[in-house]
């Protein structure tokens, strides 16, 4: 059932067309006609979960567990190493049942290499022993735990019950000697529940908001009882969550995915608190419509209007970018 249904979430993503709003769009920087800068000295490299990238960008989480996926995460293993980039597989649920689904994981390591940083993935419910068998078959650097309620609850065979799961996150940060990542999957995290679990001991949160991957639309595409499409617009959007959690005490890292398609959503994420972002949704589309030449091309292409930006910013470094000031408007100044 899980092989089927990792499958028809891919198929269905290609089928959406419901887009919400991230909001980035109301945030303005400013240009700098006087940066004072040489281009080709401008520096991308960034660090994190201890060791440092090329770019603050990373490749996250999307599938794995059948042949079809297995080579998307080849093509996606190959991207990250190419761009020396963080890559977070997919659910590795299914490599815990079957044993026949473990190589579609174990690719992403064997490609990356021993020096690339390479990210587990299971469910928030998971136990601590789970989790140190997620890790270990892709030899990860860290493991990411993702909260999924809302597609849980449109998903016909889906969970209903979420009781203990804070409880459960704050077991595997104690007893996990990598680091832990909680993410959302498309619906965003507000301040207050990045602080339960910041007080879990959770160090690393991908905020996932709202603006991108609309998986209460991919499920509602397999459901045949209820008709879901008015809740599409349910979430945070991810500028929003972004301002809410850059609040959350210093040595918290925050990950911005959630609709984050282009340089100057990167660019943005950045300068709203964000350490890196991350990319799924869209580059799955373009690597599985174009194949691989034209997904490396996106991400390509992205990287060095990233540089373009900051040489607009008159940054030089991603340190600096972090410090742009910026002012916020129209919707986004409104929730704040």
């Amino acid at each position: 059932m899980r092989r089927v249904r990792k499958k028809e979430h891919i198929e269905n993503y290609l089928k959406t067309s419901y887009r919400g709003d991230t909001l980035l769009g109301d945030v303005f920087i400013a240009h700098n006609a006087l940066p004072e800068l040489n281009f080709d000295e401008i520096d991308t490299s960034t660090e994190f979960l201890g060791k440092k990238i090329n770019n603050p960008i990373m490749i996250n989480a999307m599938t794995g567990g059948s042949d079809f996926s297995q080579e998307i995460n080849k093509d996606l293993a190959t991207l990250a190493k190419e761009l020396g980039i963080p890559m977070a597989v997919g659910s590795e649920t299914i490599a815990l049942e079957d044993d026949d689904s473990v190589e579609s994981f174990k690719v992403v390591r064997e490609i990356v290499g021993p020096e690339g940083i390479v990210i587990a993935n299971l469910s928030g419910i998971a136990s601590v022993d789970e989790a140190k068998r997620a890790i270990e078959i892709v030899q990860g650097d860290a493991i990411q735990l993702h909260l999924n309620l809302a597609q849980e609850l449109v998903m016909e065979e889906g969970d209903r019950d979420f009781r203990g799961v804070l409880k459960n996150i704050e077991e595997i940060a104690k007893n996990v000697d990598k680091p832990l990542i909680v993410k959302e999957v498309g619906f965003g995290i507000s301040y207050v529940v990045g602080k339960r679990l910041y007080d879990a001991g959770v160090r690393y949160i991908d905020i996932s908001g709202y603006g991108g991957t609309n998986f209460i639309e991919i499920e509602n595409l397999r459901s045949h009882e209820v008709d879901f499409s008015e809740l599409y617009s349910w979430g945070i959007p991810t500028a929003a969550s972004l301002v809410q959690c850059r609040h959350l005490p210093d040595d918290a890292r925050l990950i911005a995915s959630g609709g984050i398609r282009n340089s100057i959503d990167i660019v943005k994420s950045l300068v709203l608190g964000a350490d890196i972002a991350a990319v799924s949704g869209e580059l799955l589309a373009y690597l599985v419509h174009g194949g691989y030449a034209n997904a490396k091309d996106y991400l390509e292409s992205n990287l060095y209007k990233l540089k373009v930006l900051m040489m607009l910013l008159g940054k030089g470094n991603i340190q600096e970018l972090k410090k742009t000031e910026y002012k916020l408007t129209g919707k986004l100044k409104e929730i704040i």
